[in-house]
């Protein structure tokens, strides 16, 4: 099983936040794809931008959470912000095609995954998010239910301050699982003589 967790839900609802405390903390995490591809797309001047062409950025969303996957470190957590279940399930819906089943076969995560409720006192619109707090409330909506059809556990993380959700979520892990919560102890015991 890969250490590969899920951090999703409601667009604004501090999951961002969350994933930089989690990288302070020494934990290896990986950025939003949507977020980066909005940047590149429109530094480059490109269409495949979700106000634009939806289907395109969600392809290309796939497309660069598979990579992310390929790349990302598996001794230990690794923390995802969104990804490829979201892209695909974001894509069956817009589209119709059936990607979404065999997306969640093929390319599993950690058992569990956290979700963030909509928040509407923190939520805010940005050059990257155009999209209004109900087109979130409906997103988180569709992935609520799509997670537990797929096998996962969703959690859904508590508003409180960014701390203390890294600690919840560390801690949750930590109850239910054998991966080491720490960071740098994989590779300390890389570097132990009586690693094996």
């Amino acid at each position: 099983m890969h250490p590969f967790v899920i951090l999703s839900g409601c667009s604004g609802g501090g999951k961002s936040s969350l994933i930089e405390e989690l990288a302070r903390r020494g934990y290896s995490v990986i950025e939003e794809p949507g977020r980066r591809i909005v940047r590149e797309e429109t530094e480059q001047g490109g269409s495949a931008l979700p106000w634009m062409d939806v289907a395109a950025f969600l392809r290309r969303a796939i497309a660069l959470s598979l990579a992310d996957r390929d790349a990302a470190p598996s001794l230990n957590w690794v923390f995802f912000d969104r990804g490829l279940i979201d892209a695909a399930s974001a894509l069956q819906h817009v589209t119709g095609e059936a990607i979404l089943e065999e997306v969640g076969r093929k390319h599993r995560y950690y058992p569990q995954v956290f979700l963030t409720p909509p928040w509407p006192e923190i939520y805010e619109t940005d050059p990257e998010r155009r999209h209004s707090f109900d087109d979130a409330v409906a997103e988180y909506d569709r992935l609520l239910k799509t997670y537990p059809i797929l096998g996962y556990e969703v959690i859904l993380l508590p508003k409180i301050g960014i701390r203390e959700r890294a600690d919840f979520v560390i801690e949750t892990l930590r109850r239910n699982s054998k991966i080491s919560e720490n960071p740098r102890a994989a590779d300390k015991r890389q570097s132990s003589p009586d690693a094996s």
